[in-house]
């Protein structure tokens, strides 16, 4: 079967779009040949800074022969009925259709429509170039003469040539005719712009991949980044180093290379003294560069590693000097702003107002930075106020949760934090409070202004400098965490307190001006935000009534669904989550608890019969219930006339109590195992007694023996939402 070979070749193509837009053009293109009847057996993507290339094999030469019957009026209809027939079948006259009969209905027009296939260039040259000029790119652009006429071309940059070529494996190919914009497909490729920018004449993509690979381009944007990372890791071990690995950045790096040729380069040693994350962040920003460090050091070293496109004649030695001319005066301006931070602010007169609101004292530099911060009016959100407003409402959040947290501390936990349950509950609440007023005061250092992804990392430095407590210094930076699901929650006591008033304010404040998530839109992350909180609640072992510091239903609704998926992702049943979460349930740690224990008890023969036993029973009280059945508000003992209901009263009341008991010590297990006493009982109810007896006092008073079974279990779980 034919292969089909595809390159879009431009202009340099942002690293960030070029993953993304080789995959849209796949999905494009192969969901475009598949709408024409035409099948393939693969399809694979590949992705340079200069073009976008796919290799289509085993894709069908022609599309299938297509034969449609169109139903159509009766032979006794109306004209006007049979004209749109012929209209909607593109007959020419009634006479092309054919009579067919119906038992019930008579005869009636059949219209007979045969599409022949079609051959596979043609298809492809006819889908092409719509998909060319309507690719989805983020942003795009015109150029050139044609650029101002109506409908011009636009392209993420200037698009300068296309390869389109389709044939058998051993045979010539041909290149599928079209064109976009003057544009015209060929088999004429060309290879690194410096190194080999000569016309390459191309047939398939197996000859297409080698002739660029000879041409200085490395296709393969995974191979290039192996390249890259092996080279570096081997150029830092030559040197005694380790490579410091980002992902992030590789990735970057990758698309901006055809031809990957890895360098070291370095500075002086007296900018070391900077922290590593700035120096990290200065060469990784500007540069593109990688920074390395001794072997099992957790300070970096001098020298940095940095990826060119081109394999200079000089062993890269321009380059080189060029980048670490580069890289020496960010780092001169990393260095000013660290230094900048560390002393006072010109104008600590204005700032005692401040001051005085949080207790701050304008000899320290961080807290002159909170002054600022707060003098300045910086908006959070124009609906919600300042920073300053912000650190206010969590501060007294803060306050509330202080007790919480502290005061719910486990034995377990005062032995694992003995530095924390040494202090009294004042001195805890004093040290949360002092976090959380330093919390934001990063966000007016230089450091932070120039990398804002460093806030929190940079206040916990400035703040062990000027002589704060570890916990306090440690919740600056932790406040924030976790940010996603791979981040690690706080661990230390103060830290997380702090971070579950961030993120409760956050949440009731969006609330209040109800500016909630809508479907995929999430802008100021809500949904990370409510996960922080469940992921600090359950593996933190915190207990909070969310309602108490949320007050708002529907927002405790949105924490139930991000438990629910967290949950889930721990490998939970959606079934027995649903059946223990209720409306009103907003301890999320008991929650996770009851699904755990219930997740253990019913797979077991114990929990199989407490379901089986309660399903029955609760099925039929529904029943009856959605009928309109008079039900007992409560059971009548002096109406019990059979000994197999009088023996289920009696074991309700006992597997209730003890259930009750359970439940009150939080052991949800043995809850279960209680009630699970109930299953005998009641298959031996049903066995000896009719619950629709003719006497109506009966029947409402065995239905209310139904009825205490269903209270009974749900004070675990409502039983009817699990399957089986």
């Amino acid at each position: 079967m034919p292969d089909l070979l595809l390159e879009l070749r431009s202009e340099e193509i942002p690293a960030r779009m070029q993953r993304k837009a080789a995959g849209d053009l796949k999905k494009l293109v192969t969901d475009a040949l598949v709408d024409a009847g035409l099948t393939y057996e693969g399809a694979r993507e590949y992705w340079t800074p200069r073009r976008l290339t796919l290799d289509i094999r085993g894709l069908s030469a022609r599309s299938a022969d297509q034969r449609e019957e169109i139903k159509g009026p009766s032979t006794k209809a109306p004209a006007q009925a049979i004209e749109g027939f012929l209209r909607k079948a593109g007959l020419a006259s009634i006479a092309d259709a054919k009579v067919e009969t119906d038992p019930k209905k008579g005869e009636f027009y059949v219209a007979v429509v045969e599409k022949p296939g079609r051959a596979a260039p043609e298809i492809m040259a006819e889908v092409m170039p719509g998909i060319i000029r309507n690719f989805p790119w983020p942003k795009s652009m015109r150029w050139g003469a044609a650029s101002a006429k109506p409908g011009a071309l636009r392209w993420v940059r200037p698009l300068q040539s296309i390869i389109c070529t389709y044939g058998q494996e051993h045979d010539e190919t041909v290149v599928i005719p079209f064109d976009v914009d003057g544009i015209v497909a060929s088999n004429v490729t060309y290879g690194h712009r410096f190194h080999a920018p000569d016309a390459i004449t191309v047939r398939r993509f197996s000859d297409y991949a080698s002739a660029l690979e000879k041409a200085f381009v490395v296709l393969d944007a995974e191979r290039r980044k192996d390249i890259i990372l092996h080279d570096a890791r081997d150029l830092a071990f030559a040197a005694g180093l380790e490579l410091v690995e980002d992902e992030g950045l590789l990735e970057e790096v990758s698309g901006l290379v055809e031809w990957p040729q890895v360098l070291m380069g370095a500075f002086e040693e007296e900018y070391l003294a900077i922290p590593s994350e700035i120096i990290r962040l200065t060469i990784k920003t500007n540069q593109k560069c990688f920074v390395t460090r001794a072997a099992g050091a957790e300070t970096l070293s001098n020298r940095f590693i940095l990826v060119s496109n081109i394999a200079a004649t000089d062993g890269g030695a321009e380059i080189i000097h060029g980048n670490g001319k580069v890289v020496r005066a960010r780092l001169s301006d990393a260095k000013h702003f660290w230094t900048r931070d560390q002393h006072d602010l010109p104008d600590l007169e204005e700032l005692a107002a401040s001051a005085e609101k949080f207790g701050l004292d304008l000899n320290k530099p961080l807290d002159q930075r909170m002054a600022k911060l707060d003098h300045l009016n910086v908006t959070f959100h124009a609906k919600l106020g300042s920073q300053g407003e912000r650190v206010s409402r969590i501060r007294a959040l803060a306050a509330q949760l202080s007790k919480v947290v502290y005061g719910g501390m486990t034995e377990t936990q005062k032995v694992a934090e003995p530095a924390i349950a040494a202090l009294s509950e004042a001195d805890f609440a004093k040290l949360v409070d002092r976090a959380v007023v330093l919390s934001k005061a990063d966000l007016r250092t230089e450091a932070v202004g120039e990398f804002p992804e460093l806030q929190g990392v940079m206040g916990r430095k400035y703040a062990l400098l000027q002589g704060e407590t570890a916990e306090v210094a440690e919740a600056i930076e932790d406040h924030y965490k976790p940010q996603g699901p791979s981040d690690r929650v706080p661990s230390g006591r103060v830290a997380l307190t702090v971070a579950l008033a961030d993120k409760l304010d956050t949440l009731a404040g969006f609330w209040a001006i109800d500016e909630k998530p809508t479907g995929s839109k999430d802008p100021y992350a809500l949904r990370r935000a409510a996960l922080g909180v469940v992921r600090i609640m359950l593996e933190r072992d915190i207990r909070l009534p969310l309602l108490s510091v949320a007050k708002d239903g529907d927002l405790l609704t949105f924490f139930h669904d991000r438990l629910k998926v967290y949950l889930r992702d721990l490998g939970a049943r959606h079934d027995l989550i649903d059946a223990v979460i209720t409306p009103d349930a907003d301890d999320l740690l008991l929650i996770a608890r009851r699904v755990e224990a219930l997740t253990a008890f019913i797979t077991g023969e114990e929990g199989l019969n407490l379901l089986a036993g309660t399903k029955r029973a609760t099925q039929l009280l529904a029943a009856e219930e959605k009928k309109g059945t008079v039900v007992a508000d409560q059971v009548d003992p002096s109406l019990l006339k059979v000994d197999a209901e009088k023996a289920l009263h009696a074991a309700i009341e006992t597997a209730s109590a003890d259930a009750a008991k359970a439940v009150k010590a939080e052991d949800f297990r043995g809850a279960m195992k209680a009630l699970s006493d109930l299953r005998g009982p009641v298959d031996q109810f049903f066995a000896d007694v009719l619950v629709n007896d003719e006497d109506q006092a009966v029947r409402a008073n065995r239905l209310a023996l139904l009825k205490a079974i269903r209270t009974a279990t749900g004070t675990v779980a409502d039983f009817s939402k699990i399957a089986g």
